[in-house]
């Protein structure tokens, strides 16, 4: 359903295809070309990578992303105290 993406949608998983390939700060890009604080977008981003609009729209994208944040998760529950899992 590629219907549901807008086109903010779009221009975030455009920057984060592109980011490797672009001089000069994620923050400063995410300003100039959405307009939004770095928080703003890495809170959009971590909802679309959950949809499966996105997943259907770069399926290599959102899944390398998601692993990322999985990732992540795991490493912050193994530092935690007391986390037996």
């Amino acid at each position: 359903m590629l219907g549901e993406l807008t086109d903010r949608d779009r221009a975030i998983l455009a920057i984060e295809t592109a980011w490797p390939r672009h001089s000069g700060t994620k923050e400063e890009l995410i300003r100039a070309q959405l307009g939004m604080s770095a928080a703003r977008y890495y809170q959009l981003l971590g909802r679309l990578i959950e949809s499966e609009a996105a997943l259907e729209y770069d399926p290599l994208l959102v899944g390398r992303l998601r692993r990322l944040r999985d990732a992540r998760a795991s490493r912050r529950r193994a530092r935690t105290p007391g986390f037996a899992g």
